[in-house]
């Protein structure tokens, strides 16, 4: 079997936007509640975070074949931050993405410790995260801890 390497995505845009799409199809959303511009909504997004928010992307790669990616940036906010960035300096991790052929392998993990230590790199205080069902184990064991984010449905 080949070895698994990950490495930074550096003009791999179009796939970054691919697996986010997949991600939410994984998490059983109808593909009639996506925008039919998803593509280019998330590409531009990448590129406003990649010039604003230190924004890098990592895939993982067996043989030739990337089978998952990650994303990760400078947290922007929900509201003004108030604070100096050594008191809080928010890292923000999203599209945790393996394909489904190579999943319970560890990859996810692994992309995730590789966006934690960029965000690391960069002073963060914190790093955050929105889980899915299924990949809430796995934030767990690396230490990720649930907290008080509370959600009220208004449809």
């Amino acid at each position: 079997m080949n070895e698994l390497t990950i490495k930074e995505a550096i003009s791999q845009d179009s796939l970054i936007a691919e697996h986010f799409y997949r991600l939410w199809l994984d998490n059983d959303v109808s593909p009639d509640s996506i925008d039919p511009d998803w593509q280019q909504k998330t590409i531009d997004f990448i590129d406003e975070a990649r010039r604003n928010l230190a924004f890098k992307a990592y895939v993982a790669i067996i043989g030739d074949r990337v089978v998952g990616s990650v994303s990760c940036q400078i947290f922007s906010g929900l509201y003004p931050m108030p604070f100096k960035p050594s008191f809080r300096q928010y890292g923000y991790i999203w599209n945790v993405y393996v394909d489904l052929n190579y999943r319970r392998r560890g990859i996810g993990s692994q992309l995730t410790q590789k966006a934690i230590a960029y965000l690391h790199s960069l002073d963060c205080t914190h790093a955050i995260l929105h889980a899915s069902v299924h990949g809430k184990p796995i934030y767990e064991k690396l230490g990720f801890s649930a907290k008080n984010e509370m959600i009220l449905e208004l449809n």
